[in-house]
């Protein structure tokens, strides 16, 4: 009688030990998915102030084709990689538009009234701010999947990501220059600057590109604090 106690406590012992981590590993890589669609959400919202950007710009600088092309290409790539992209594609997208946006605002440093324009200094706070949350959004995907990879790839959790249908997940690469949270400053002027802009002054020739000729920064560790 004792023995069959014995066996049953470790029956019951094993089966709340798998529902327990089955539970566990579901739900750190849930937490993970919806940290992913902040991402979608944030590159959705810059996406969508494009449009309004460049038509700003272009009422200033309509000879700019070049970099007007790039800036709605890109926007269009992130705009569909938002919906359906792997975080390979997520991120890609983020890079090539990143780099499309500084082209743009380097084009806007030579049009003095431009830049004091109320429209493109609000549409400017709006992606400085939309840069601030892509930025922390990053960050929590990818702690969160630094939790996931870790409870994979560690024991007990490994003995049943089978079971739960659990597995590692890619780390969102963040564009060149925009590994941390950046620091949004308004300035003395009331204008906010995108990660990356040039300072008054600095002018660098825009850089033309089309498709996957977007730079993508390959990190040398777990990107974003990860």
């Amino acid at each position: 009688m004792i023995v069959l106690f014995v066996i049953l406590g470790i029956i019951v012992a094993l089966v709340a030990f798998v529902i327990g981590g089955f539970n566990k590993l579901r739900t750190t890589d849930i937490g993970a998915q919806e940290a992913l669609g902040g991402i979608d959400v944030q590159l959705t919202r810059r996406a969508d102030l494009i449009p309004n950007l460049v038509n700003t710009v272009k009422g200033y600088a309509a000879h700019e084709k070049g970099v007007f092309e790039a800036v709605t290409e890109a926007r269009s790539r992130v705009a569909a990689a938002a919906k359906q992209g792997d975080v390979a594609e997520k991120s890609a997208a983020d890079a090539q538009l990143s780099q499309a946006l500084v082209n743009v605002m380097a084009v806007a440093e030579a049009y003095p009234d431009l830049k004091a324009n109320t429209q493109f200094l609000d549409l400017q706070r709006q992606l400085a701010e939309t840069e601030n949350q892509l930025a922390f959004s990053r960050q929590y995907y990818n702690d969160a999947v630094t939790k996931l990879n870790s409870m994979t790839q560690t024991i007990p959790w490994m003995f049943l990501t089978g079971v739960a249908g659990v597995s590692k997940r890619e780390f969102y690469k963040a564009p060149e220059g925009q590994q941390a949270p950046p620091t949004v400053d308004f300035g003395t002027g009331g204008t906010a600057g995108l990660p990356g802009t040039p300072a008054p002054g600095q002018l660098p020739a825009p850089q033309s590109y089309t498709g996957s000729d977007a730079p993508i920064q390959q990190p040398e560790a777990h990107p974003e604090g990860s």
